[in-house]
């Protein structure tokens, strides 16, 4: 294991699958570890893929969901097989991933400063298109309120997740946050529904021209907020997965709740897997790319914010940065102010 350390922040990076299991600030913990990751059964499970046996955090996803294409693991050698480390510091890494995925080398930079989090991936050479994901997790222990940048569509995976078990119908495109649910009601995609024992997905499609894409997890009785934050040029959809106990099988039965994935990602959902992104699809038919053409060189610039929820505050309107901070600012009018790289996303 690798461990960061920047002033009350410190973060864990687990080369043996590239993920982040553990970032905390203060006492804030923003991020979730499945509780089976140290389940000696699960782990010597040989059935089960490393990415669900060490599930935590965040990594990345290449190719994102299943692959139907080059038939390699679920979310791909970058979520299963070993990082070299290249070089350490106190405050950040540099990881390569030993095997090429579709001949392309990825590089991996972890930075900790203070409560931001940021990650660099850059792909070098290969052939061929790949579909792309982050995968972060944050865990709610009574539910939370979603706040998100602009998007133009919203759609839901014309398969679910796991049969009998959505909340939302499926195969559906929506021109707001408002999402018909199988029972006929609307939900407010804002709400994390906590009082539904479901396992769900839903795509949220950036709006054009947009510079910053960003999501913020207000967790209720965590009372703090995590932001999410990506560049929407090479990550055009965000992919919300809701697993709130809806899953009754090993090894999550039934106590994998309270969960939610932020997946910023280049890619056409979770149904149809890899294959799905290298067709025509729903999303590339509104002009979003669900796949980034490899053979030069691509950088994937990824960044997550944890920060206490200011008194009073019920739903964040914008998230800038400029002069060198980025800004929350509430519907009500507060703001809140952090140290944040100006040139990350530029």
């Amino acid at each position: 294991m690798i461990t960061l350390s920047h002033a009350d922040a410190h973060a864990v990076i687990d080369p043996a699958v590239g993920n982040i299991p553990s970032w905390t600030v203060l006492a804030r913990a923003p991020l979730h570890a499945a509780p089976w990751r140290d389940d000696p059964a699960v782990q010597d499970d040989p059935a089960m893929e490393p990415v669900n046996k060490r599930l935590a955090g965040d990594f990345l996803c290449a190719p994102f969901c299943a692959d139907n294409v080059d038939h390699g693991p679920m979310h791909g050698s970058s979520a299963n097989t070993p990082w070299d480390v290249l070089e350490t510091g106190e405050s950040h890494a540099t990881l390569g991933l030993r095997a090429t995925i579709r001949g392309a080398r990825i590089t991996k930079h972890v930075r900790l400063t203070g409560p931001v989090l940021y990650q660099t991936h850059v792909l070098d050479g290969g052939q061929g298109r790949l579909s792309l994901a982050h995968h972060p997790m944050t865990r709610m222990a009574a539910g939370g309120r979603l706040c998100f940048s602009p998007k133009r569509m919203a759609l839901t995976d014309p398969a679910p997740q796991y049969a009998g078990h959505n909340l939302w119908a499926l195969n559906q495109m929506q021109p707001d946050l408002s999402m018909p649910c199988e029972d006929g009601s609307d939900w407010d995609l804002h709400d994390y529904p906590l009082a539904h024992k479901i396992e769900d997905f839903v795509i949220l499609v950036e709006a054009r021209e947009s510079r910053l894409g960003w999501t913020v997890v207000m967790r209720h009785a965590e009372d703090d907020m995590l932001i999410v934050l990506k560049d929407p040029r090479i990550l055009p959809i965000t992919m919300m997965w809701v697993s709130n106990g809806g899953r009754d099988f090993p090894p999550w039965n039934g106590v994998h709740t309270g969960v939610l994935g932020v997946e910023d990602g280049c890619a056409a959902g979770a149904s149809g897997g890899f294959a799905a992104a290298l067709e025509d699809n729903r999303l590339s038919a509104l002009g979003v790319p669900t796949a980034l053409t490899l053979g030069g060189q691509i950088t994937v610039r990824h960044a997550m914010v944890s920060l206490p929820r200011p008194p009073g505050w019920s739903d964040v309107k914008s998230v800038t940065i400029t002069g060198g901070h980025l800004t929350l600012t509430d519907v009500g009018g507060g703001k809140i102010s952090v140290p944040f790289d100006a040139s990350f996303f530029l």
